[in-house]
């Protein structure tokens, strides 16, 4: 049993990166900033780690690069949007690594990231890990602001 992860119960969310988990409504956009896109968290990168895994189980939705979407069995979808504006990069920075359709469990390797592009673009690279249909169907969040390991338990989501 040596080496074995703790198993992720269904509304647990491990870290997708490690870094500095921060409140949403801090970061510079305000699209973000405002929940416009859902309830959610920020985390502030360590631009060392240029892999984003899972936070959850769930089957990808969206695979663009910047943004990977994931609905877990319950329904609930989870965004995870790659820096602020970098949309504009048009995908240069980021290999994604899963398709559309495609079953991941917490923890599977999402994106590869070339940091250096988007900083030296001075886009800002903070990772949001958004709830987009909070509104209909999120029971709570409980996620504190704290620095965080990659793949490390870092709270739950659970549905109404």
């Amino acid at each position: 049993m040596f080496g074995l992860k703790k198993h992720v119960t269904s509304d647990e969310l491990i870290a997708p990166i490690t870094g500095q988990i921060v409140n949403l409504n801090t970061v510079s956009d305000p699209v973000f900033a405002q929940g416009m896109m859902g309830a959610g968290f920020a985390i502030k990168p360590d631009l060392n780690d240029s892999e984003i895994v899972a936070p959850i189980s769930g089957k990808i939705t969206v695979a663009q690069g910047h943004a990977v979407g994931i609905v877990r069995d319950d329904g609930l979808e989870f965004l995870l949007h790659i820096g602020i504006d970098t949309v504009s990069l048009k995908g240069a920075p980021f290999n994604s690594l899963v398709k559309p359709g495609k079953r991941v469990k917490a923890g599977t390797p999402l994106v590869e990231i070339d940091w250096q592009q988007i900083t030296t673009n001075k886009l800002d690279p903070t990772v949001m890990v958004l709830i987009p249909n909070s509104k209909t169907n999120l029971g709570s969040l409980t996620v504190a602001e704290q620095s965080v390991t990659k793949q490390q338990m870092i709270g739950q989501a659970t549905i109404k």
